[in-house]
């Protein structure tokens, strides 16, 4: 029994998408959470493949991550989800990258799923994925996603279609079942 549901995602392949400033908790545990599933992860970044991602623990620089494949390379049919890790530097600098912005709109223009927690919604509003959705995110980025259209709510995993949303890294065991449930078929919507 245990052994199927380690492999519940065989076959699946999820890009993960981030770059310096990452709240690496965000990005650690679901990745670990997914291959542990079964799933192919890869750390997809506007740096170059190869180049070296720095990672923090709230406000203290702390691991480094290689980029597997740089988002200029990247083509959403060649997944099947999308995750946004958070960190306030993380998804700003995204936003700052047409490339990285276009890579999440066509994630939700070809409807998979797409995982985005803590500020990580912040590239939604730039990706236009969230007007009429209902959302959550990290507190300060209420009003932003609010004034794009969405419907905030305070809670820690909210699902809206293919699109899951968490507040912080203490809700990373609800966002990591929410991926699962949503990469697996089983979500209510």
């Amino acid at each position: 029994m245990a052994q199927a549901q380690a492999q519940a995602l065989q076959g699946k392949r999820v890009a993960i998408l981030m770059t310096d400033g990452v709240e690496q908790v965000e990005y650690t545990e679901p990745r670990s959470f997914l291959e542990q599933q079964g799933a192919q992860v890869t750390l997809v970044s506007p740096k170059s493949t190869g180049d070296e991602i720095q990672g923090f623990d709230h406000l203290t620089p702390d691991k480094k991550f290689k980029v597997e494949l740089d988002v200029r390379d990247a083509r959403p049919a060649d997944f099947d989800a999308l995750v946004l890790p958070g960190g306030v530097a993380n998804p700003d600098q995204l936003r700052l990258s047409m490339e990285a912005i276009t890579f999440i709109r066509e994630f939700g223009r070809e409807n998979k799923p797409i995982a985005a927690i803590c500020h990580g919604p912040w590239t939604l509003i730039d990706a236009d994925l969230v007007n009429g959705k209902k959302v959550t995110s990290w507190p300060t980025l209420q009003l932003d996603l609010q004034n794009a259209g969405a419907e905030w709510s305070d809670e820690q995993v909210v699902v809206d279609g293919k699109l899951v949303t968490s507040r912080k890294p203490d809700d990373i065991p609800a966002f990591n079942q929410a991926i699962l449930d949503e990469l697996k078929g089983q979500t209510k919507h």
